[in-house]
């Protein structure tokens, strides 16, 4: 039996209940019986699809423009912070505590909620709510909807409800990893001149690393930061080998100006000496692109103008990805600070939620 969600409540309400129904990625039935059956009962002028754990719907009122609304049902594992409850935060105020209350279910709440409650928006509605994107990339939702339901994701622009304290963040950065490995020859470390050690072999490019200067660049007025970090450091047999294999994981956060293949050049650039020479060898182990704000479209401007010019860069890497790759353009808007997201104490002011309601309201109508 699906809990009962009341579409037309105050959002801070239904952001509750959303979160009170756990849904760890992969576990995402329970809140997805939940959405699907509120969108029926308690919406009208939508189609509304069930996919899986995906739920989907969409109006054709024949309006000029299509906004799509977009978010995910899963959470990261609950750390004994369910249910949810309200308390006066002595900086923060009024504010809703449990896990997913910032990632992403108030920003679901806005969505259904707006769904239920606007009577006559001017722009046609696509709403996703989708299942996975705290794993992998490759169980996220959206793959299956992009493959089998493509024309599920036409629009104009797309609003993500990822945490933003409410202001909108453009486009996002890409991402890279790669891996650079040595290999050496194992002794005993008493006779450390008979073997070649593979761990040494990295001092270049850990010298590298803690060098490199960061580009910043201006986009749209949007000023990206990038960033290349090792991440990941591997190597040693025992306390009295020489190690004969090393390797130092190095994840590239890069401006949506740069594709997967210009930023790999660079990163191959960087480390041009130690590849070279053979010391050093690469293997790209992840790769994502960016997303660039697409701010001067229409419908994108005209979100802006609603949020009265507040926008900020996306540093972090977003599904906006997966739009911008389709030619739509994407931003992420939500209520919650992301730096709480995924925290024991992971909580959203309530007064951010009725803001960006709010927000969007004006935007819609």
């Amino acid at each position: 039996m699906s809990t009962a969600l009341d579409l037309a409540a105050d959002p801070v309400e239904l952001t509750a209940a959303l979160v009170d129904i756990e849904s760890e990625s992969r576990n995402e039935t329970a809140i997805a019986d939940a959405v699907e059956a509120a969108l029926r009962e308690q919406t009208t002028g939508f189609e509304i699809l069930r996919h899986g754990n995906r739920v989907l719907a969409r109006t054709d009122r024949g309006r000029a423009q299509r906004v799509i609304l977009a978010g995910h049902l899963d959470t990261v594992p609950v750390a004994g912070n369910l249910p949810s409850r309200r308390e006066t935060h002595p900086e923060e105020g009024d504010v809703l505590h449990g896990c997913g209350t910032v990632d992403m279910k108030s920003g679901d709440a806005v969505f259904l909620h707006l769904a239920a409650t606007l009577d006559e928006p001017a722009h046609d509605l696509t709403l996703i709510f989708y299942d996975c994107e705290e794993i992998a990339a490759e169980f996220n939702g959206l793959n299956d909807i992009e493959r089998e339901l493509p024309e599920w994701l036409a629009g104009d622009v797309a609003i993500l409800g990822e945490p933003t304290t409410g202001l909108i963040e453009a486009g996002c950065q890409g991402t890279l990893r790669v891996r650079l490995s040595t290999s050496g020859t194992r002794s005993h470390s008493a006779r450390s001149w008979m073997g070649d050690n593979a761990i040494h072999k990295l001092g270049g490019v850990l010298t590298k690393l803690a060098a490199y200067e960061a580009r910043r660049v201006d986009i749209e007025g949007c000023e990206y930061r990038e960033g290349l970090s090792a991440v990941g450091l591997g190597g040693g047999v025992a306390g009295n080998v020489i190690p004969d294999a090393a390797h130092v994981d190095v994840n590239f956060r890069f401006a949506p100006d740069r594709s997967v293949e210009q930023a790999l050049d660079h990163v191959r650039e960087v480390f041009a000496t130690d590849l070279a020479d053979g010391t050093v060898t690469l293997e790209v182990t992840d790769a994502a692109a960016g997303a660039l704000p697409g701010l001067a479209h229409p419908a994108a401007a005209a979100l802006v103008e609603a949020a009265q010019g507040r926008f900020r860069a996306k540093y972090g890497w977003t599904d906006v990805s997966r739009f911008s790759a389709l030619g739509i353009p994407a931003v992420n808007l939500g209520p919650g600070d992301p730096n709480l997201a995924h925290r024991v104490d992971e909580r959203v002011p309530v007064e951010q939620i009725r803001m960006v309601t709010d927000l969007l309201r004006s935007y819609l109508s």
